[in-house]
């Protein structure tokens, strides 16, 4: 059996928030974690399509994190 694996690493101004933000939304396939301003995702899986899928729902999730954490920050200052 194929096993697909990738790693989307960003960078974040507050990337425990997004890291936090992201995590509950996780497949048992997916594990996110912050490291230091960077959020590490990896995701695997046998299923290329499914990976890909897994991708592009991630990939929104972290738009609207990164979107969430920001205005959070702006309402701290």
């Amino acid at each position: 059996m194929m096993q697909v694996e990738g790693t989307i690493t960003t960078l974040h101004s507050n990337a425990a928030c997004v890291a936090a933000a992201l995590t509950p939304d996780n497949l048992r396939s997916m594990e996110t974690r912050a490291e230091e301003s960077r959020v590490v995702t990896t995701i695997t899986g046998t299923q290329l399509r499914s990976v890909i899928a897994s991708v592009d729902d991630y990939l929104m999730n972290l738009a609207v994190a990164e979107d969430a954490c920001s205005l959070t920050a702006k309402s701290d200052r």
